[in-house]
């Protein structure tokens, strides 16, 4: 099946997309008079966003991640998993006054002090039934006369586009129009900074640094089974890593394949190997404790993932009272790198380890100072 080409001619990263939910929920709860018409306050007038992408780039986890990072609700609504009625609400007949009112879902915000988001994930799955039963919420921020959506509250949804072999409705001009529309791609920069936040495996990250054109591929794959993009690449991590702690590398030969397709987990197992010890003859965290030389590779892709494996174990040693050992092997590791190498490794220890204990056990050991005048970092642990 050809592709169809995107109607956008521009992308925006993950990253993005956070910082222009960010200055519309502060936009929102701001309440800016100057935003306001004669008929309308911020709350009706920002428009909610809706952000289209393929499966797996990430859109419905930076919303989630950014609401927690700022302490507020979260609501995801599944709309093709729903019934008109989960929106309008249950008709309950009102005796007294001869009609009918509808018993709106308790899922919905009520405190009027509230913030959030409510995001209609997979909006596009959703029949035509389904999303007119949306629209009033999602156009008006209201079901009926009975329920409003606090002021506090932010609307959005997200979908796949025709071309992502997704299931995808079209969207009706009416709904479509509300919406400031955005599409979200995979990228590296973004995934790579969001990965060593969420300490994913080295051979992940080192690996997409030289290959990022593998963080998302639908070329020459069975979208039936797995392919590569920033979802399933986290899975690649949980993986590895399970398959690490049991001892137990052999499964990456179907576990890898199931989850990125036969054609990407390839060349990843092949980088894997030739770093991080499926023979078992290198093991880089067993070379920190008892300081056995780690040999470096010649090659700037395996140097790189090296390195890459060398902070992820100083940084994730659970052992407190060895730390001082792995300190100093790892300084003595430094040494042995090529300045850009050396200072690329310490900022990437910098970053995750300033201001904490272990940072200060590095600072002030005899060997930081050799590295220190030899590599010349602006800026190492600085507290």
């Amino acid at each position: 099946m050809a592709k169809t080409k995107s109607s956008y001619s521009k992308t925006i990263s993950v990253k993005e997309l956070k910082e222009l939910l960010l200055d519309n929920l502060n936009a929102l709860w701001e309440n800016d008079p100057a935003l306001h018409t004669k008929h309308a306050t911020s709350a009706s007038l920002i428009p909610p966003i809706m952000v289209w992408g393929a499966p797996g780039v990430g859109k419905s986890t930076a919303v989630r991640e950014l609401t927690q990072e700022l302490g507020i609700g979260f609501i995801d609504v599944r709309l093709a998993q729903r019934e008109p009625v989960d929106m309008r609400g249950l008709p309950v007949p009102d005796e007294k006054e001869n009609s009918v009112k509808w018993l709106v879902s308790g899922e919905w915000p009520r405190d009027p002090a509230s913030r959030g988001i409510i995001m209609f994930d997979e909006l596009t799955a959703a029949d035509k039934t389904l999303q007119v039963a949306a629209y009033e919420f999602i156009l008006d921020r209201r079901l009926g006369a009975l329920y409003h959506v606090p002021d506090g509250w932010y609307i959005m949804a997200a979908g796949n586009r025709i071309e992502d072999r997704a299931v995808s409705c079209a969207m009706s001009s009416a709904l479509a129009n509300r919406f400031l529309h955005v599409e979200v791609a995979a990228e590296a920069e973004s995934f790579l900074q969001w990965a060593k936040e969420n300490n994913l495996h080295p051979a992940v990250t080192g690996f997409i640094k030289f290959r990022p054109q593998l963080l998302f591929s639908q070329e020459n794959e069975d979208l039936q089974r797995g392919w590569p993009s920033p979802r399933s690449w986290e899975r690649v991590s949980t993986m590895l890593k399970i398959a690490e702690k049991n001892q137990r590398k052999s499964s990456l030969k179907y576990t890898i394949p199931g989850l990125i397709g036969q054609g990407a987990a390839a060349e990843f197992m092949a980088f894997y190997k030739n770093i991080y010890y499926m023979s078992d003859t290198v093991d880089i965290a067993e070379c920190l404790k008892s300081g056995r030389t780690i040999q470096l590779p010649q090659k700037a892709d395996l140097l790189h993932a090296c390195c890459g494996a060398v902070a992820y174990q100083l940084k994730s040693t659970k052992d407190a009272k060895l730390f001082p050992v792995i300190a100093e092997n790892f300084l003595k590791f430094v040494q042995s790198l090529p300045n850009d190498f050396a200072a690329m490794i310490m900022n990437d220890v910098e970053s995750s380890l300033a201001g904490t204990k272990r940072s200060e056990i590095i600072k002030n050991h005899p060997l930081y100072a050799s590295v220190q005048q030899k590599y010349k970092p602006e800026s190492l642990f600085e507290l």
